[in-house]
């Protein structure tokens, strides 16, 4: 079994439990089954870049959307141009086929940097293209967490140490969203948007810069990193928790709660503590991402919840699974996302020219009249080319 990268990263450390993962002798001879994963996977990257990619005469960039008005951005935001590039370190990471993939993977995240302003004294990666390509945007905490983590991807990937540098930088971006006004409701969490403006801290972006920091302290093991991500990881369970895997969407400044749960918010809390498992070796972190893991997936599962979440919260949910998986191995994780994908390639694919196309909240049924987007399409690449690479 081939690790995926976002998986491998946080797996170094972990024990292979041959009694959990290889297979009976009496199905070692069987042959593997038909494997439909890497071919939706390449058909639905090559239709990203056939629709949505704008080429290297437009700087690497993507559209937003397809099709693209006179009135839209001529370029993508910065978080549809995250999970581009997050899909394209998947296929680099494909079995065999992965290596068609790397010098795509290394374009993206040259591409990335562009979205970065240096700024005097608060640097980060913009929501949108800063000057000459575009009026630049705020900073949002979430959208640097992401590609913090996309930035440890490519360095596990490559071993380039340009990468790993980029991601601790990003890291220290993310930090000043720490909201320690002690006169707040539940005091700390981390804000939202690097703006005097912003009222809200949210579990989005504090338990996806826990994971950021957790992953960091595997690598580089220094205190600051697991300090900050056991901070930010306890913050969400004790401000944001409603029952176990499931964590509400923000606490306002004003003391109110916004009671949306939704999956990434899940899966970033699994990630966060299976990471801090390996990085401490304290069970009791196991235990919770058991525990939030069975219950996530328990609620998400029912009727059509997980189909009318937005695929890319699905996308980080799943991968999410999958570090857990890779050291508590439980076949309902795969089962529930391979269902999911099935559904999606029958339901939301459109044949002509392999988009997924959802109703406007990203999720949900078919919807001919939706524009097809590069946050979606990029989602379903990670979900399939993660589903081919890790078959446990």
């Amino acid at each position: 079994m081939k690790i995926p990268v976002r998986t491998a990263l946080v797996l170094a450390a972990a024990p292979v439990l041959c009694s959990a993962l290889c297979p009976a002798p009496a199905l070692a001879a069987a042959k593997p089954a038909p494997d439909p994963w890497t071919g939706r996977a390449e058909a639905t990257y090559g239709s990203l870049q056939k629709h949505l990619y704008q080429g290297p005469e437009n700087h690497g960039l993507y559209q937003e959307k397809t099709p693209q008005q006179t009135t839209d951005n001529a370029h993508s935001f910065l978080w549809p141009m995250r999970e581009a590039a997050a899909a394209t370190v998947d296929m680099a990471g494909l079995p065999k086929a992965g290596t068609a993939y790397r010098a795509d993977a290394a374009e993206r995240f040259a591409t990335l940097e562009r979205y970065f302003e240096p700024r005097d004294g608060r640097p980060g990666y913009d929501s949108y293209l800063p000057a000459p390509l575009g009026q630049g945007g705020d900073v949002f905490y979430d959208d640097n967490s992401v590609v913090g983590l996309s930035l440890l991807d490519q360095y596990r990937s490559t071993g380039d140490t340009t990468y790993l540098g980029r991601a601790e930088q990003t890291f220290d971006i993310v930090s000043r969203g720490w909201d320690d006004d002690a006169s707040k409701t539940c005091p700390g969490g981390m804000d939202w948007v690097d703006s005097p403006s912003n009222t809200t801290r949210a579990a989005n972006v504090t338990g996806l810069a826990a994971e950021l920091a957790a992953r960091l302290y595997q690598v580089k093991h220094e205190s600051r990193y697991l300090k900050s991500a056991q901070k930010w990881y306890a913050w969400n369970r004790t401000c944001l928790r409603q029952s176990p895997g499931l964590y509400r969407n923000s606490r306002g400044d004003d003391g109110t709660v916004d009671t949306t749960l939704w999956t990434y918010n899940s899966g970033a809390m699994v990630g966060t503590a299976t990471t801090l498992y390996l990085a401490t070796g304290d069970h009791s972190y196991l235990k919770r991402a058991v525990a939030d893991a069975d219950a996530s997936l328990a609620y998400w599962k029912q009727g059509d919840r997980l189909h009318d979440q937005p695929a890319i919260f699905n996308a980080i949910y799943f991968d999410n699974l999958r570090i857990l998986n890779g050291v508590r191995p439980d076949p309902a994780y795969r089962q529930v996302e391979s269902a999911y994908a099935e559904r999606t390639w029958k339901e939301n694919r459109d044949p002509s020219d392999g988009l997924f196309r959802f109703q406007p909240s990203g999720g949900g049924d078919y919807d001919a009249s939706a524009p097809a987007e590069t946050l979606e399409q990029s989602a379903m690449v990670q979900i399939f080319a993660g589903l081919a690479t890790d078959r446990s």
